[in-house]
């Protein structure tokens, strides 16, 4: 199934059942299971003023954003919620690389304008970053 470009995640062939006997597949997985790339979110550059966007279409002819570029993340303060522009990625609990790669995720500290802050959502599902501050 690897030509039409999804990734196919299925469970282990090498594990046993509980008698010692072989997995064995029942069945191929269909088109219509199968799951998307990882859509990386990467840090904007100073010169792109707005973030950037995709569509894609999902099943059922549904269309959704994905996020390729972020230049300003919506940031929760106190007094609400702020546009604020993000200077850098600081640490990223999905990989280490991530941190270096600018590649912004879920859980991923962000420095911005007003400090630090931590992303709240998935911005490579949603087409926006979320984020609140970092108490200290």
């Amino acid at each position: 199934m690897s030509q039409f470009g999804i990734q196919l995640h299925g469970k282990s062939r090498t594990k046993r059942v509980g008698n010692g006997k072989r997995k064995i597949k029942f069945r191929d997985k269909k088109r219509s299971e199968t799951g998307n790339y990882f859509t990386a979110t990467y840090m904007g550059d100073a010169k792109q003023e707005a973030n950037g966007t995709k569509a894609v279409r999902r099943r059922g002819g549904g269309v959704t954003t994905v996020l390729k570029r972020a230049v300003f993340a919506n940031l929760l303060t106190k007094g609400g919620y702020k546009k604020v522009k993000i200077k850098g990625v600081l640490e990223s609990p999905d990989n280490r690389n991530f941190a270096r790669q600018n590649i912004i995720t879920k859980g991923t500290i962000i420095n911005t304008d007003a400090g630090k802050a931590v992303v709240v959502n998935r911005p490579g599902r949603e087409g926006n970053v979320n984020a609140r501050l970092v108490e200290g």
